[in-house]
């Protein structure tokens, strides 16, 4: 893999939860080679406090983390997006911007923590199994032989960690 930092946008509807942790996580995991960045279709104009609990409690950054349109990432002087990652099943079926340089693109759909109705440990038990999915598909991400692997084999692996159950994205 080349030297220079690759990109990597999350997506989901609101902005508010699961894109702003795959924002964090693959920042904090990538070692400088990866700079997350998240976005959505319909942002909630603010960070869950959950989201960001959950993320400090494991050390991850926290700072400038804040809900924002798509289209930030679609317009004229954006950062190169190199993969994209819709993290949720509503944005995975919208209609996306085009994204210049045609980056990678999979959907890493994990439940919404957001939406958990209960208690305050089952909200927070949410973030925490939705950080843990996360973490876990980003670290198989950041594991694959990127030096190796054509376009399509890429493609594929991208797909497979997908594919795999939040539940056992570390298996």
């Amino acid at each position: 893999m080349s030297d220079r930092t690759f990109n990597v946008l999350f997506l989901c509807t609101g902005n508010s939860a699961r894109s702003i942790l795959g924002e964090s996580i693959v920042t904090h995991l990538g070692g400088g080679r990866f700079k997350g960045f998240s976005a959505g279709s319909h942002p909630k104009g603010q960070v869950h406090p959950y989201a960001i609990d959950q993320l400090a409690s494991m050390g991850y950054p926290t700072a400038n983390m804040h809900s924002k349109s798509w289209d930030v990432f679609a317009a004229a002087g954006a950062p190169h997006m190199d993969f994209v990652f819709t993290v949720c099943d509503d944005a995975a079926g919208e209609a996306c911007p085009v994204w210049l340089g045609q980056p990678m693109t999979a959907h890493w759909g994990i439940p919404d923590p957001a939406a958990v109705d209960g208690s305050e440990l089952e909200k927070r038990t949410a973030f925490r199994s939705a950080f843990a999915a996360l973490e876990n598909r980003i670290r198989l991400f950041l594991s694959l032989p990127f030096d190796t692997l054509d376009r399509m084999a890429l493609q594929q692996r991208l797909d497979a960690i997908g594919r795999r159950p939040p539940s056992s994205a570390a298996a």
